[in-house]
This record gives structure tokens, C-alpha cells and sequence, in this order.
């Protein structure tokens, strides 16, 4: 019998043609993507880079070279750096194909480079969480479960066994609540899921629903913030008038006060939010 396509390519052919489209690189038994990596000085694998205690030097380290100063948005941007490429393969892929990569930290690498920052992290695991019906089935890289809020469990109870030690670190070292750290991620969660519905023209809220499910399913195995993001509608029978707002301050208007507060922030006054994305529609040029 032929052998289906592998289940993780599956997830990342549906990613790779959208506008933004941050994937990891993936080195596996049967899915290879892999970027080259010059200057790559050290490889940290997830769970020793935590257990070996070296994310508050890396964190020190990447500031002093590259900043921000204050470390809040830091704190953040850090968090970027290391996760905001698996979230987007587990997110937008979950939207795309109903399918959930299942992150673990013994599969998930960080090059360390000698420029005082991180390259793009690389999968080593191809394991996907399927459901029933999904023609993977049977496939030696699929986990089969019962239905999608069974996928999403699953998929969730991986991202936060995988992030939870990073994101734990990051909070000893520097004092920034958890809240934060673990609302970052539920927000990016979200966007991940509208970027690709707004960019393939598909139902926003619809996309946002799903992402909701995700979301709750982190919260449920442990994720824990104060707001959850919004949609934010601001220009009716628009194919693309649908943006969101985070639930969660990024605080990067702590280091650029003169930048003033992002598009997405919770603490931006929603007349200004409006008027600004309606601009970026008459003028994309303008959009970030």
C-alpha cells in the first residue's frame, strides 16, 4: 500500500503560501525543510537549555546586544525570538488542515548564533494529532484522537509542556508576571489563526472561534493570563475590516515612548485603532 504524505508536510505546504508565514525549520525522518544557519555558535535543545540554566544569560546577553532596555517588552521580545515559529506551525496549521503538531521539549532546538541572537528553531519530531476522519489515519506519524476538542487538548497539553519551562525561566529571571508571558502566547494564538483567514478571505469570525477553542484548551492545561484578545471589526462588508486587539499589553511602548501604543494594544482608545486600520486599507502601503 502507498504511504499517504506525511502528515507535518501536509501542515506545512498549507502554511507556506501565505503573506506571513514564520515557519520552523524541520529536520525528521521523513520532513526535512531546513534553512542554513550561519554563525550558529551553540544548538540548545528545549528542556537542557532550561534544566543547564542558561535562559537568563541568553536573555542578558540578547538585551545587551540588541535591547530592548526595559524589561518588560524584553521579556517578550524574547519570547518571540524562541516561540513565535512552533505557535505559528501549531496555530495557523491547526486552522488550515485540522491537524495539530504536537511540540514536545525534547524535540524543539534553538540556534544560538554568534551575532547574540537566536536563528529559527527546528522541529525534530514529525508526530501530528488527527482525528478520525483525516486521511492520515494509519499513517506512523499521526496520533489519532476522538474529535476536535480532543485534538485541541492534546495539541495544548504539548505547547504548554513545551513552553512552560522557557516561559517559568523567563519569569525568575526577571520578575515579569506570568500573566504576561502566558498572555503573550494566547494572543499570538489567536492572530495566528486570523492572519491566515484574512489573507485567504475567509471568515474572520469564524477563524476566531477556533482559535477561542485552542485557547481555551491552554488555559484548561495550565496557561493562565488576565484578558483574553478581541475582535475588532472597524470597516463593515470589508473583506479584510476585521483586525483584533491583544489581551495582553507587549509593553514595547515602555522602551519607544515617541512610538506610542501598537495597533493591537488593549490600552490604544478604539476611535484611533479604527481610523488607523482603515488607513492601512485605503493605503497598505502604510501597514506594517
Amino acid at each position: 500500500m502507498t504511504m499517504t504524505q506525511a502528515p507535518l508536510q501536509a501542515v506545512v505546504d498549507a502554511c507556506a503560501p501565505l503573506k506571513f508565514a514564520p515557519l520552523p525549520d524541520i529536520r525528521t525522518k521523513r520532513v526535512s525543510s531546513v534553512r542554513e544557519h550561519p554563525g550558529s555558535e551553540h544548538w540548545y535543545r528545549t528542556d537542557l537549555m532550561v534544566a543547564e540554566g542558561v535562559i537568563g544569560p541568553l536573555f542578558d546577553q540578547l538585551v545587551a546586544q540588541h535591547g530592548p532596555g526595559h524589561k518588560l517588552p524584553a521579556s517578550t521580545h524574547f519570547l518571540r525570538a524562541l516561540l513565535r515559529e512552533p505557535i505559528f506551525l501549531d496555530s495557523a496549521g491547526l486552522y488550515l488542515t485540522g491537524r495539530a503538531v504536537l511540540l514536545d521539549p525534547e524535540h524543539l532546538w534553538f540556534p544560538w548564533l554568534s551575532s547574540g541572537t537566536f536563528g529559527t528553531p527546528t522541529i525534530t519530531s514529525s508526530r501530528v494529532a488527527v482525528t478520525p476522519d483525516d486521511p492520515a489515519v494509519g499513517h506512523p506519524d499521526a496520533v489519532v484522537v476522538q474529535d476536535e476538542a480532543a485534538l485541541d487538548r492534546l495539541a495544548a497539553e504539548h505547547m504548554v509542556r513545551t513552553f512552560a519551562p522557557i516561559i517559568d525561566a523567563v519569569h525568575a529571571h526577571t520578575r515579569v508576571g506570568l500573566r504576561t508571558l502566558w498572555g503573550w502566547v494566547l494572543d499570538i494564538v489567536h492572530f495566528y489563526m486570523l492572519n491566515p483567514a484574512r489573507f485567504l478571505g475567509q471568515d474572520a469570525e469564524d477563524a476566531w472561534k477556533r482559535a477561542g477553542r485552542l485557547g481555551d484548551a491552554l488555559i484548561e492545561a495550565g496557561a493562565v493570563t488576565r484578558a483574553r484578545p478581541r475582535l475588532f471589526p472597524f470597516w463593515d462588508n470589508h473583506p479584510r475590516g476585521t483586525w483584533a486587539v491583544r489581551g495582553t499589553c507587549c509593553f514595547d511602548y515602555k522602551d519607544d515612548p515617541e512610538h506610542g501604543f501598537c495597533t493591537t494594544c488593549p490600552l490604544k482608545c478604539d476611535a484611533d485603532r479604527r481610523a488607523e486600520l482603515q488607513e492601512w486599507i485605503r493605503n497598505p502601503a502604510l501597514a506594517p
